[in-house]
């Protein structure tokens, strides 16, 4: 259902069916939690610099720009841009455990 290197791949589905009207059956995604941090190995650190973009940060260090997502799962931050708006800042690159 969902591209290999998105952070929805392999989440679980589910199917909603409206009572009355036209009956048809609404399949959804299940609501996805961020992995908790030990369960994350650090590959990497990364000193924030003025003018960093997480999308560039991420295909430095994770050779895809798309998977930005990844750096902020292990950071726990709910918002990504927050990630690079200050210099200075240490930012934690992480993988899933094998």
């Amino acid at each position: 259902m969902n591209d290999p290197g998105s952070r929805y791949h392999g989440q679980p589905t589910a199917e909603y069916t409206p009572a009355g009207g036209r009956r048809r059956t609404i399949r959804y995604l299940l609501r996805r939690f961020l992995p908790k941090p030990d369960a994350l190995t650090t590959i990497a650190e990364h000193a924030v610099t003025e003018g960093d973009r997480l999308d560039a940060v991420s295909a430095r260090y994770l050779g895809d720009p798309l998977a930005w997502w990844r750096i902020a799962d292990a950071n726990l931050e709910m918002q990504p841009e927050r990630l690079t708006d200050e210099a200075g800042r240490r930012v934690r690159i992480g993988m899933e455990k094998p």
